[in-house]
């Protein structure tokens, strides 16, 4: 009989573990759901003055973002008009 490697006594440690979590980690919809709303109440949520201004720099910038690649377009296009001698 050949020696046995100890890697071979490793990984069937680690797969023997791995089987007793998964056993342990299963359980009905009833106890997800209370661990789901467990963890929700551990979350730091922003408060209603911090969503507010969130959103207004978030449309603040998209309306910047707007008008800038509306200029841009326009620019480019004018100045590709005139190199291609089609803008009058």
């Amino acid at each position: 009989m050949a020696p046995r490697d100890r890697g071979d006594d490793m990984s069937s440690e680690v797969a023997e573990r791995d089987d007793n979590e998964n056993e342990r980690k299963r359980s009905g919809p009833l106890t997800f759901w209370k661990e789901v709303r467990a963890e929700g109440r551990k979350v730091t949520w922003a408060s209603r003055n911090e969503t507010l201004v969130s959103t207004v720099m978030v449309v603040i910038m998209v309306i910047v973002a707007a008008v800038f690649f509306f200029a841009a377009d326009t620019i480019i296009r004018f100045a590709i008009g005139l190199i291609l001698g089609l803008g009058q």
